[in-house]
């Protein structure tokens, strides 16, 4: 299997595509301006103790307020309280962390209110980012992910991850963190750090205990609560932490900044695969250039085909989300049994890859089409387990009830990814009728005479669907041809999937778009 990441950094947005075999199987739009709440770390201050929940809501300075409940707390949370108590109190000398005293707390049974107090200075970590009308969701255990370990303040355990099967191999790392932890700190030692020399391991753990001890002077230098006192890595580098390995063949990102910041991650991380990292210098946009764009449009949506026809009608609500499996027009040879087991199987492909590039969360319910042999659901069963193995989120799936449905829990971040595929007709809006389509192209010639002559504009980009830009493009001496020879060589048409089909844009050479919209087309 041969994955690739592709990165497009917009002006005011930044999208990461993962593709498996050039099929897309994760998706994430990021606004600029949005910082990535998860595992960032707050002094935050208790507003509201609930103790019919057993939770407290926590000021962290998100426009809504926190929510931490008892069971969150984590065993650590006594004894760090007790520390950022003590730093917060001498602003000018930071009291040794390896001095802290280890306090045992039970939190699995107790109640709130015996912890916590209004107005109390804590340290919390965000775990889930708000979702609908919920605000972030927090912990008390804090940890440092990095790429082979976690840090973990204040536990004194060595964790090996379950997927290391050699009982040598567990030994041996178990052995070798043992002997290079800080004291007072707790490391999980992940998948990916298999068969890695000490040298690695330890350059990374200093990392890792470097930023709890930076986050420690923030917070002791923070003038008051709801301050943001370790901020996560971007999201591609969080991306990437998680996901890079041999499989990756290349990394594509089309913006200079970005693309040095990858790299040097990278180098840092596995020097040998820095020469996957490539910086998109193409006119087309970096989506359309590598065929993301159209698999964005089909795989978004209330219904996604699949497979001979058939296709998922895919609905959320507050609650949860349901899918619904349809054989639609498909036509084959066969038994009714026959052609509903390849359907759910197909289904169950699919189902398992819109997971993953939707960012589905909580509780999901899919009703297949029915099935009488008891040897076919226990097939669809077992394919749904193994295309979900490669799924990161926590899951569960439970076999076919004896209505057909299936039931999937799947660990919930942040919302669901949602991306509109229905596009607002450019040239009506709404109203019904539309100039005639006839003249288009002396409608675009108007504008770029224009910007030629009236607006003194020498080069700039005009984006057009790819239906009108093969018509532009058409014949020996084609109408862009004639444009350019009548108005200059510094006119460019570009095809751009995003646009509808009498949609157009002009920008200038750096990207910067030229509103050239008349009156009656911004109604």
């Amino acid at each position: 299997m041969i994955s690739e990441l592709t990165v497009n950094v917009q002006p005011d947005s930044i999208q990461i595509a993962i593709t498996e075999d050039h099929n897309l199987v994760e998706y994430q739009k990021e606004s600029q301006e949005m910082t990535f709440a998860v595992g960032n770390l707050y002094l935050g201050r208790v507003k509201k103790l609930m103790p019919g929940l057993n939770a407290c809501f926590v000021d962290i300075g998100s426009e809504k307020e926190a929510f931490l409940h008892y069971q969150d707390l984590g065993p650590q949370f006594v004894s760090l309280q007790k520390y950022i108590k003590q730093v917060r109190s001498n602003r000018k000398k930071l009291f040794p962390f390896s001095k802290a005293q280890n306090v045992p707390f039970d939190e699995k049974e107790g109640n709130i209110s015996t912890v916590l107090e209004q107005g109390q200075e804590i340290v919390v970590q965000v775990a889930k980012e708000p979702i609908s009308t919920k605000g972030p969701r927090l912990t008390g255990e804090i940890s440092f992910a990095g790429r082979f370990l976690v840090l973990i303040p204040f536990s004194d355990k060595v964790s090996v991850s379950s997927k290391i099967k050699s009982p040598e191999e567990r030994a041996r790392l178990k052995q070798l963190i043992h002997s290079i932890k800080p004291r007072n700190c707790g490391v999980i030692v992940r998948t990916v750090a298999e068969g890695k020399r000490v040298a690695e391991l330890d350059s990374e753990l200093s990392v890792l205990y470097r930023r709890w001890e930076n986050s420690l002077e923030l917070a002791q230098k923070a003038e008051k609560p709801a301050t943001l006192i370790f901020e996560e890595t971007s999201r591609t580098i969080a991306v990437l932490r998680d996901m890079l390995n041999s499989s990756y063949e290349s990394i594509h990102v089309n913006d200079e900044k970005t693309f040095k910041e990858i790299r040097d991650y990278v180098e840092l991380v596995d020097p040998e695969k820095a020469g996957i990292v490539k910086l998109y210098k193409g006119e087309l946009s970096i989506f359309d250039n590598f065929a993301i764009t159209k698999q964005i449009k089909s795989s978004f949506g209330r219904v996604v085909s699949y497979k001979s026809g058939a296709y998922l009608v895919i609905e959320h609500t507050e609650a949860l989300h349901v899918v619904d499996v349809n054989s639609g027009h498909r036509v084959k040879a066969g038994t009714q049994e026959e052609n509903a087991l390849e359907v759910n199987l197909g289904a169950a492909d699919e189902l398992a890859r819109q997971l993953r590039l939707r960012d589905m969360g909580g509780i999901i319910v899919v009703d297949f089409i029915d099935m009488n042999l008891a040897e076919d659901r226990q097939k669809l069963y077992e394919r749904m387990c193994q295309n979900m193995e490669r799924d990161r989120a926590k899951h569960n799936i439970l076999p076919l009830s004896k209505f057909g449905l299936m039931q999937i829990t799947r660990q919930r971040v942040r919302p669901v990814m949602d991306v509109p595929v229905d596009e607002t007709c450019p040239t009506c809006f709404g109203k019904g009728t539309i100039r005639p389509s006839i003249l288009f192209t002396d409608q675009l010639e108007r504008k770029i005479s224009c910007l030629k002559d009236k607006m003194k504009t020498r080069r700039f980009r005009l984006y057009v669907h790819p239906y009108v830009y093969a018509y532009i493009n058409k014949g020996v001496i084609s109408l862009k041809r004639r444009w350019q020879l009548k108005y200059g060589w510094g006119l460019s048409v570009i095809p751009d999937q995003n646009l509808a089909f009498l949609a157009y844009r002009f920008t200038d050479t750096n990207g910067v778009e030229i509103d050239m919209k008349e009156e009656h087309e911004v109604l």
